[in-house]
């Protein structure tokens, strides 16, 4: 899966934004998925970019 790393170098997939993690064919993200992040969670439900 491809996308960002976090700054830290831990090797974590880190998506900005939904665009981001769609283009990467990741999307939709659920809660404890590689790249599953809050801010991707607009309504809070567990599943990001849907």
């Amino acid at each position: 899966m491809a996308g960002s790393t976090d700054a830290g170098g831990t090797g974590k997939v880190y998506y900005r934004n939904c665009s981001e993690a769609r283009a990467a064919g990741a999307a939709p993200l659920r809660r404890g998925d590689p790249g599953y992040a809050p801010h991707l969670d607009r309504d809070n439900d567990g599943i990001a970019c849907e």
